[in-house]
């Protein structure tokens, strides 16, 4: 890694400073506030519908199964939306008593349950789709309709040891590995960046400082639980200029075409079901002339210390896993996905199937991990 590399980004690494009590003030005062409007919206339609202003039903198309999460389609262009709820709201209203009841019930429904455990959202795959066929979960072999919901229930289960368990896992190289990463990224102010499966956020908060005031980031993740941490973590930390997005990585249905400078997705890649479909979904989103950045485990060309890795990996970590976080389970499946994911070439020649151009990839602590990078004509 370069010096370059090491000075760049040194702040992925530096707690966060904020203005304690006072921006603990402001989050207080926008929450009370949130709570304010909405308990004003539902007085108003339980009194007559038909006293609703106009930008209260603008989002006619959000159910009440929404969340704090933001909806993509209803954000207002170039505003900051970090700290923004999107309170939920019937497909229809009409003028009878009856759709108002239906409405506050709904409501009241969404606030009980924030988001759907097993983070099932748009799957791509079901048995109408697919029929039996059937690709690997780990070392086992699933239906491809199922995969996507026992890897929600991975991560739900691991979600909130997740940052702890990854600094004890690498010895805390992981760090240094995001951060040379997002040394390539080549991203700039004022630009538009998406970090697919960013769960807990490391890479989108020093995003959200690089592209600045004038700039976006949208986390996204597939799992709820995950994006939840990396929502109240970002909050917290003042990024205001992030957005957080439940969307599935095949698709990523929720963003136009070439809305994105930059794409990167950070260890997230081999837990998706058709990885091909999430490339060309990658490759639509960006705009012409952005760049995607993959962060991923790989395989080492070293074999002494593949062999030394593959004995920690199998012994160390699943032990860890249920010392730490209480799941050996789902960490030795992490490991097991890992040794499934395609090598540095096969990736590379993926991305190039997908339309991406001038590929390459960076080998890091000899090929443990692997940084590949493309880019749309």
């Amino acid at each position: 890694m370069t010096d370059t590399a090491n000075n760049k980004n040194t702040h992925l690494n530096q707690p966060t400073t904020t203005n304690g009590h006072l921006q603990d003030q402001l989050v207080k005062d926008s929450i009370a506030n949130n709570q304010n409007i909405t308990a004003q919206v539902l007085a108003a339609q339980t009194a007559n519908v038909e006293t609703l202003p106009t930008a209260n039903v603008k989002n006619q198309n959000t159910s009440a199964k929404s969340n704090d999460f933001t909806q993509v389609q209803d954000l207002p262009t170039g505003t900051p939306q970090g700290q923004q709820t999107t309170m939920p709201t019937n497909d229809t209203i009409d003028n009878t008593h009856s759709k108002v009841e239906s409405v506050s019930a709904k409501v009241e429904a969404a606030k009980q349950t924030l988001f759907n455990q097993r983070d099932d959202i748009n799957n791509p795959h079901t048995s109408d789709t697919d029929g039996e066929e059937e690709t690997h979960f780990g070392y086992k072999t699933v239906n491809k309709a199922e995969k996507q919901a026992r890897v929600a229930d991975v991560f739900t289960s691991v979600a909130k040891k997740y940052d702890i368990m990854n600094d004890l896992m690498s010895f805390g190289i992981h760090r240094l590995w995001k951060r040379y990463a997002i040394s390539l990224s080549g991203v700039r102010s004022g630009q538009h960046v998406l970090d697919i499966a960013g769960g807990t956020g490391d890479l989108a908060k020093v995003f959200s400082r690089e592209v600045g005031r004038n700039g976006h980031v949208v986390l996204s993740d597939i799992n709820a639980a995950m994006l939840e941490v990396g929502r109240e973590r970002l909050i917290n930390a003042g990024c205001n200029n992030v957005d957080f997005v439940l969307a599935n990585a095949e698709t990523l249905a929720p963003f136009d075409d070439e809305s994105f400078d930059l794409v990167t997705i950070s260890f997230g890649l081999r837990n998706v079901t058709d990885k091909d479909a999430a490339l060309k979904a990658m490759y639509r989103v960006l705009k012409p002339g952005g760049r995607l950045l993959i962060l991923e485990f790989s395989k080492p060309v070293f074999e002494p210390l593949s062999k030394a890795y593959d004995l920690y990996s199998f012994t160390a970590l699943p032990l860890m896993g249920k010392i730490i976080a209480n799941d050996s389970e789902s960490y030795k499946y992490l490991a097991e996905s890992i040794r499934m994911h395609p090598d540095q070439q096969t990736l590379k020649q993926m991305m190039q199937q997908a339309g991406f151009e001038n590929c390459d990839y960076h080998n890091l602590t000899a090929g443990i991990v692997a940084v590949h990078r493309g880019f749309k004509a």
